[in-house]
């Protein structure tokens, strides 16, 4: 199983309870991923609402994940 770090701001960083982690995943794609991060921390932002970025660079909920990529769920900025 591919290992993937993964980065939290804001909102999913409250609700993961961190600011980073490393798992092991049989996700294939970023979309498959945030499905099984909803079930392990409760993540109540839908995906519509996120942008998602792979190895530091906005990409498609379909990319192919591979071992060592860093993964990054960017949720919708607030403030004014």
């Amino acid at each position: 199983m591919p290992r993937i770090r993964l980065r939290y701001y804001a909102l999913l960083r409250e609700q993961a309870g961190r600011q980073e982690e490393t798992v092991e995943t049989a996700a294939r794609t970023p979309a498959a991923l945030y499905q099984e991060l909803i079930l392990r921390h409760g993540f109540r932002l839908p995906q519509a609402q996120l942008k998602v970025a792979v190895n530091a660079a906005f990409t498609d909920w379909t990319y192919a994940l591979a071992d060592g990529d860093e993964v990054v769920f960017i949720p919708p900025v607030a403030g004014g």
